[in-house]
């Protein structure tokens, strides 16, 4: 018999008649003799309404204790899963990620999984049982619950496809699959049906929510292929794999846009070597993530502008430690929080000479100012007015003939 890894997000199984849909669904792989493995995350809103319970008590809650709290959600839902599938007459139970047990390092809320006992699940899937296994969550080396931040039952799934060598991993959500953009800021967008390891790591790291840029990173570390699918609709949904073989020749695969950015300009900064260091070292001590970087030098080369780009949650924090940073000086700080970065991503680049200026001109034609552009091998991301994102997707989607 094969292996399937079902991972049920948290719209999948939001509600009990969502739950019983999910019985089915697991159900129809036992019916065509697969050996299972359930991972289930916590019904929807349940994380977000533990958080404000904790927060209601304390500003510095323990993070060992939080990590308890948040892992609270899982178990229920899969208390719920294994209870309905022994309704319909399959022999299931739930399982806590300390019954297997599933080891992490690293810290409290940002762990990840490094090991996974299988004994007993293997005994229990060889005796034709359904374990619905905890996602997000596992035990540290002092046997200290901990949780894999955001999108970590996605994690879970991959990292149990790795220890299980399963057969297949499908992340079951509340869309048809991965989109060639974001259909609900362009209606032309269309699913994907198979995209690349990098390409899916590009687009969850700039913006696009189908899968957190860790699980990602996971899958394509330990080449673990992987399907993207709804609960909701029997559709084929998306593969994510690294086999040359499925990929067509389309050039420009996918488009994504954030909403979070800030823009920050130190105008007329004293030009010297390590002066760039000398910014960017507070903001790295204090966790803020610098991604877009431009840096102008003035005609007497004595002076320059530096402009970059971060979270616009951390916009705050960022102006406080420029301005008592005593190893820079500089005339202005500026800052805009109205901007956005729109990306085009496609491994097609690498060998397609011509992309950016078929990029630059499109946007030009449009009238879309660009600010700041940042590239790599596979994507070319330009900073823009948030005002302008929909008439930027849609102008691009068409341009690279995605429509």
């Amino acid at each position: 018999m094969k292996i399937v890894i079902l991972k049920f997000g948290g719209t999948s199984v939001g509600s009990l008649e969502r739950i019983k849909e999910v019985a089915k669904i697991i159900a129809s792989y036992k019916k065509n003799k697969f050996k299972i493995i359930v991972v289930s995350s916590a019904m929807s809103g349940t994380t977000n309404d533990l958080i404000d319970k904790s927060k209601k008590l304390s500003n510095r809650f323990d993070k060992a204790e939080y990590d308890v709290l948040l892992s609270s959600g899982e178990q229920i839902t899969c208390a719920l899963i294994a209870g309905r599938l022994n309704h319909l007459g399959h022999k299931s139970r739930s399982w806590m990620s300390w019954q297997l047990p599933i080891i992490t390092n690293g810290p409290h809320n940002a762990a990840r999984i490094i090991k996974i006992n299988k004994i007993e699940i293997l005994k229990f899937i060889n005796k034709g049982g359904i374990p619905i296994v905890t996602g997000f969550q596992g035990i540290n080396s002092n046997s200290r619950i901990t949780t894999l931040g955001r999108g970590g039952t996605d994690a879970s799934a991959i990292m149990l496809a790795k220890f299980f060598k399963a057969d297949k991993c499908i992340i079951y959500t509340d869309v048809e699959g991965v989109y060639t953009t974001d259909p609900r800021s362009h209606s032309k967008a269309k699913k994907i049906d198979k995209i690349s390891y990098d390409e899916m790591l590009e687009m969850a790291s700039l913006g696009a929510k189908v899968m957190q840029p860790t699980s990602v990173q996971d899958a394509k570390l330990n080449n673990i292929n992987f399907i993207v699918k709804s609960s909701f609709v029997k559709k084929k949904g998306t593969l994510i794999t690294n086999s040359k073989k499925a990929f067509s020749d389309q050039i420009i695969t996918g488009i994504t846009s954030t909403k979070n950015e800030a823009k920050v300009t130190i105008v007329g900064v004293k030009d010297k070597p390590g002066i760039a260091a000398s910014v960017f070292k507070p903001l790295s001590l204090n966790h803020i993530n610098v991604d877009m970087v431009v840096q102008n030098i003035s005609l007497n080369d004595k002076e320059t502008d530096m402009t970059f780009t971060i979270k616009s949650e951390d916009l705050k924090k960022t102006e406080k430690l420029i301005k008592k940073n005593k190893k820079i000086s500089y005339r202005k700080l500026t800052y805009d929080k109205n901007v956005s970065k729109v990306s085009i991503i496609g491994v097609g680049m690498i060998t397609t000479p011509g992309i950016t200026y078929r990029m630059f001109q499109a946007l030009g034609k449009k009238k879309i100012n660009i600010m700041v552009i940042s590239t790599s091998e596979i994507k070319i991301s330009v900073l823009i007015s948030n005002k302008l994102v929909k008439k930027a997707i849609a102008t691009l989607h068409k341009e690279f003939k995605l429509d």
